[in-house]
């Protein structure tokens, strides 16, 4: 994908989405280097989301997010796969935009059945998982439909092929230069 130029791939969507398993899979087929900026937040913060969330609150963690954000988005040649709510705030947008933005639109009963068991992450602690996610789609769809590309994944579908079909959207965004016109 010589089209790309070192261009950034920031992954958005829900929790549960895949970013970081498709990520893995589009920095190796690219050549990039690979960065979720979840495991970057726990790293600098020497504590998990959860205790983030629980210390210092959600707005501590999301200054957080936007820092790595900002810090990552001075990188090329990366495929950076986002928290599910980076897309919320409009500096993150800034960052977001030196890049190709790929949302990866996934049902919320795929969603559901991804996470339905996992007690890690803190904006599911509490209600019922199903509705919860569905909310949090509902608030976020907005955010999400600015990306540059739209993946939506079927059931039974592998991370491989939403990859390589996330693959064939970049390219159907990305301009290839015009050579100047020597006549």
């Amino acid at each position: 994908m010589d089209l790309l130029r070192g261009v950034n791939i920031y992954l958005v969507g829900m929790m549960g989405a895949g970013k970081t398993t498709v990520g893995r899979i589009l920095a190796r087929k690219l050549k990039y280097r690979f960065f979720d900026t979840d495991e970057l937040i726990v790293r600098v913060a020497n504590q998990s989301i959860a205790e983030i969330f629980e210390r210092e609150g959600e707005e501590a963690f999301r200054e957080l997010e936007t820092k790595v954000l900002g810090e990552l988005s001075a990188y090329k040649n990366s495929v950076v796969a986002t928290g599910g709510g980076i897309v919320a705030r409009s500096m993150n947008w800034g960052y977001l935009h030196y890049g190709v933005v790929v949302w990866l639109d996934v049902p919320v009963d795929q969603l559901y059945d991804r996470l339905r068991s996992d007690t890690a992450r803190p904006l599911l602690r509490e209600g019922e998982i199903k509705s919860k996610l569905q909310s949090l789609l509902n608030e976020r769809e907005r955010f999400y439909t600015q990306a540059d590309v739209r993946v939506s994944t079927r059931g039974g579908e592998r991370p491989e092929e939403v990859a390589a079909r996330a693959i064939e959207e970049i390219k159907k965004v990305i301009k290839p230069e015009t050579a100047p016109d020597l006549n």
